[in-house]
């Protein structure tokens, strides 16, 4: 999918790196001043790791989208049909917005957005009822930004441990549109 300069494509295996890469700056980006930097360090050790985001790649189900802009990587996007955290979603065919990260220097260019159009449409040609995520309550921009698109906040707030820091996270979720 090409939008304004925007590309998107479907990362494979040999994308791991530049997938650890983003992980990793966007989460500190993200996240630092919120937690200690050890905190901070521990969850990209064992997530962000090279790895670990191969061994993602390598589930089909697993779905890694990679945003360039003039052939740049500025951002990406984790999907799984995965509902063994969020109860709700066991009632719909639900699709789960595990990751949508863009670089700061690219926040204003677009690029979330055109992500967030292909995550929706990718969700109504592929029959899912329900797209759903869960958002740090502290991360305003990206609270402010899902609301533009939607997404309702159900109510049940839950803990996502940062390393040994406890965020509250809410569920937040969207019917896709047919």
């Amino acid at each position: 999918m090409v939008t304004r300069g925007i590309h998107i494509k479907r990362a494979g295996k040999n994308d791991a790196a530049l997938l650890s890469d983003l992980s990793n700056i966007t989460f500190i980006e993200t996240y630092r001043g919120s937690c200690p930097d050890d905190d901070l360090l521990s969850v990209m050790d064992s997530w962000f790791n090279e790895e670990a985001i191969a061994k993602e790649l390598d589930d089909p189900d697993d779905l890694y989208y990679i945003a360039f802009i003039d052939g740049f990587p500025a951002g990406y996007m984790r999907l799984k049909e995965d509902n063994t955290e969020y109860p709700l979603a066991t009632k719909y065919k639900a699709l789960q917005l595990k990751r949508i990260y863009v670089l700061k220097e690219f926040h204003s260019k677009k690029i979330g957005a055109a992500l967030m159009s292909f995550a929706l449409q990718l969700a109504a040609e592929q029959n899912y009822e329900l797209l759903w995520l869960g958002v740090w309550e502290g991360n305003d921009k990206a609270r402010s930004f899902y609301d533009k698109w939607g997404f309702k906040d159900i109510n049940q707030p839950y803990k996502f441990y940062v390393g040994n820091t406890v965020h509250i996270d809410r569920w937040l979720t969207k019917f896709t549109e047919k």
